[in-house]
């Protein structure tokens, strides 16, 4: 996808074809950070993607792929097909060609005028579908998608079964070869073998379709890399498989072993030739590499959850009639209808209708929730019992999902400061090795075994072979992308890798209260009648009656808490607001006062001491009280009050089990922010705080040595959240807050902090232990391999399985409950 970042530069995700190991994707990215008009470029080994911000007035999207090419390695391109409507002639179809053309990303565009179509090809990632309708609609004319596949899915899905019977094929062909090896230990002399799998023309009849038609691959890597100056894992199994291939070629073209091996009798001749050693080290690692696309394949599962939560289709009401479309055609201002069952496909209002929606998808909640005219709902929401007529607001890549979607996928594309450790050993490693393998070779053959060349070649091959980084590589994005995407499902959206890193280190957490410790909407919580003859329900309906008239939110939330409970309230025959005092209405031929204490005086209203003492009691909680009083009599108190989350008291003790110190900040006075902190379990209170100083209170902490993570959700909030080392903004909260955040908690449940910092340090875990048994692995496996205790063909299998360990170990992330 490409987007506009906020300074201007461009982003855009191009899908890479080819990379074997780490240092094809270091390659890939310093080629790209040294194109003029790049701002920063990352490649992801696991995703097999590059992620691009650009300058597009210095530099377009064809010259990335050209880079790429021009290293060794392929991108993949995009099909899509449009029924063009509104042309009349070949002027026409030129002109919709040429914008097509100049398109970002667009690397051609026909449009045909007597079948009325387009055809279009572009960089994967690089433009969308909607883009190109949109860009002919720009022209004047109109355009609909024809159905068509998922172009990367179905390239990823074809390399898988390549890979899978590229192995297949050549275990069959190595199968002879492997079971001629067996007659080389003398344990396993009693197994039969039979004489043509150990006559030396057989064996080369087997092992070159293995060595130069399924492991060409190797070769072209290799020599790719090689030209462009650097080197990578088809380097050393290149020179791995083809020292034991043409040595054992060598021996087999000698006369005299040639005809020891006609005459059936290769006992002498046979432990020189290392034919099974090529071949069933090039099957091995065909294993390996099946097996790594497919777990690879599985780690993003996380962006296919989501994207299959989307409706695929929308019922839209033009010129009268109701229309089945896809959902790539729904433009804003579009009435679509929504029957009971079926998903909400795009962000918008409702203009008719009532139901309950399931938005649990979004915020956690089991609970529908009720909708009617003016309400917004979330596309991929569930409709449950009405039918609703919805009016489109925000669609396409402006919908709620696709930006989650494009935060988890921006996610999953960027790195971790720990992944820098892996890039940097990465880039020397294979030189290193090398360098090894032939000090090996060079060590036996002068010093240990004297003059035994094919002892001393098995030996440098083993270490060719053993130290592939193919682990080093994998070790960090699989976690970042499993880890990601796992709390992508808990609604944490983390937006890069450092953000996710860097949570696992905070020990201080500034909550802002409204709206984030608390519901941000006060509530009706106390109802106290007076010494008079009226029951609670009579004192309700006046209060409510005579509130009813008031546009302040605290008469708003007095007025929806008699209402739940089921009263009914007329409308009052004359209202007056008093400023600063409170309201006065008649109701049912009643004079009804509602207010402050300074509204009972100035009416000449006795209020006893023990009246008094209860306010006391009810504003020391952290509640606004107010008085009602009936012909001129006090008839009773009620109270209204911000109440906490459920959730707020059970994640603050979460954090402080986790040794983080909890702060809570307000712009509140302190005897109320007290009183909501106590019910939070919140010891600590930074009270009467302006919107700018949460800033100066962030920056602070960070002063004593604190690692501080803000969270909010107003646009208040938004330095403090930019100033913090990590900012989580509440999904309920505003628009601006988020934009500030580096994490958005989309549930607006407090659980999704410590939620976070859980995910966080698991995931943080994960990475290091991959790393520790990437390099674990080439450590203690290389002097292995140089001593001599690891056979070629052994030295294969250990490199396949710590690759596909390592994915295996990153999955396991996927499953983590929180």
């Amino acid at each position: 996808m490409e987007n506009r970042t906020t300074d201007g530069d461009k982003h855009t995700t191009l899908h890479i074809t080819g990379m074997s190991c780490a240092a094809c994707a270091s390659r890939i990215e310093k080629g790209l950070n040294r194109i003029d008009g790049v701002a920063h470029a990352n490649v992801n080994l696991a995703l097999e993607q590059a992620s691009i911000s650009y300058d597009p007035k210095q530099v377009e999207i064809s010259e990335f792929r050209d880079k790429i090419a021009s290293l060794g390695f392929g991108t993949v391109s995009e099909e899509a097909n449009l029924n063009v409507t509104g042309m009349t002639c070949a002027a026409c179809a030129a002109r919709i060609e040429k914008g097509l053309n100049r398109i970002p990303g667009v690397t051609g565009a026909t449009v045909n005028l007597a079948m009325e179509t387009a055809h279009v090809e572009y960089a994967a990632g690089s433009t969308t579908i909607s883009d190109l309708v949109s860009k002919i609609e720009q022209l004047g004319y109109g355009a609909i998608p024809q159905s068509a596949e998922d172009n990367i899915a179905d390239v990823r899905s074809k390399d898988i079964q390549r890979k899978k019977w590229k192995w297949m094929i050549s275990a069959v062909l190595s199968l002879p070869l492997l079971w001629a090896m067996v007659a080389h230990f003398s344990f396993t002399s009693w197994i039969y073998v039979p004489q043509l799998f150990l006559n030396p023309w057989f064996q080369l009849v087997l092992t070159t379709p293995i060595q130069f038609i399924i492991g060409w691959q190797f070769y072209v890597g290799a020599y790719k890399a090689l030209r462009n100056g650097s080197s990578n894992m088809d380097v050393l199994v290149a020179l791995g498989t083809s020292a034991a291939y043409f040595y054992s070629l060598y021996l087999t073209l000698r006369p005299s072993d040639a005809m020891e091996g006609m005459t059936g009798m290769p006992v002498m001749t046979m432990p020189e030739l290392y034919y099974e050693t090529s071949a069933v080290l090039i099957t091995l690692i065909l294993v390996g590499k099946w097996f790594e696309a497919v777990a690879k394949g599985r780690s993003s599962e996380a962006i296919k959850s989501l994207m299959n939560l989307q409706a695929t289709t929308a019922r839209v009401v033009r010129d009268g009639q109701e229309l089945d479309i896809p959902i790539e055609q729904v433009r804003v201002k579009d009435i679509f209808i929504v029957r009971p069952g079926e998903k909400i496909p795009v962000d918008g209002v409702v203009v008719d209708g009532r139901s309950a929606v399931d938005e649990s998808m979004l915020s956690g909640e089991s609970l529908p929730v009720e909708k009617g005219a003016g309400s917004p709902v979330t596309g991929a929401t569930l409709n449950k019992n009405g039918v609703l007529r919805i009016q489109a607001e925000r669609v396409g890549g402006d919908t709620a999902l696709a930006r989650i979607i494009k935060v988890v996928e921006d996610a999953q594309n960027s790195k971790a400061p720990i992944q820098r450790i892996a890039d940097q050993i990465s880039g020397i490693f294979v030189p290193i090795v090398v360098a090894v393998a032939v000090l090996t070779f060079l060590v036996w053959f002068f010093l240990v075994t004297p003059s035994d060349f094919a002892g001393s070649l098995e030996k440098m091959i083993a270490v060719l072979v053993i130290a592939c980084p193919c682990a080093l590589g994998l070790a960090t994005p699989t976690s970042i992308m499993a880890g990601s995407g796992r709390a992508a499902e808990y609604g944490i959206l983390f937006k890069g890798g450092e953000h996710l890193e860097m949570t696992r280190s905070v020990n201080a957490v500034i909550l802002d209260k409204t709206g984030t410790v608390t519901n941000g909407k006060p509530e009706l919580t106390d109802v106290m009648v007076g010494a008079s003859s009226l029951t609670e329900t009579d004192l309700l309906r006046l209060l409510g009656a005579a509130e009813k008239s008031s546009e302040h939110p605290l008469a708003e939330a007095i007025v929806k808490g008699i209402t739940d409970r089921g009263i009914e309230l007329v409308d009052p025959t004359d209202f007056e607001n008093i400023p600063g005092y409170g309201v006065k209405a008649h109701v049912e031929d009643k004079q009804v006062l509602v207010g402050t204490r300074r509204l009972m005086s100035r009416e000449a209203i006795a209020i006893d001491d023990s009246v008094e003492q209860q306010m006391n009691e009810l504003e020391g909680a952290g509640k606004t009280a107010m008085l009602v009083a009936v012909d001129g009599s006090y008839a009773g108190l009620v109270a209204v009050a911000d109440t906490i989350k459920e959730t707020s008291r059970e994640a603050v003790a979460r954090l402080r089990a986790m040794n983080i110190e909890v702060i809570m900040i307000t712009g509140d006075n302190e005897r109320t922010a007290q009183a909501v902190a106590a019910q939070a379990g919140i010891e600590r209170v930074l009270a009467e705080v302006l919107p700018e100083g949460k800033a100066k209170e962030v920056k602070r902490l960070q002063e004593q040595g604190k690692i501080v993570a803000m969270v909010g959700d107003g646009i208040n909030d938004a330095p403090a959240l930019a100033t913090a080392h990590i900012g989580m903004a509440m999904g309920t909260g505003t628009d601006v807050a988020m934009e500030a955040a580096d994490i958005t908690l989309m549930r607006g449940n407090l659980n999704s902090i410590p939620d976070a910092i859980e995910m966080s340090r698991r995931t943080m875990t994960n990475i290091r232990q991959n790393l520790f048994w990437a390099l674990g692995y080439n450590v203690i496996g290389i002097p292995i391999a140089a001593l001599g205790f690891l056979a070629p063909w052994l030295a294969g299998a250990a490199m396949a399985f710590s690759s596909v360990s390592v994915v295996l170990n990153a999955l396991r992330l996927q499953r983590v409950k929180l």
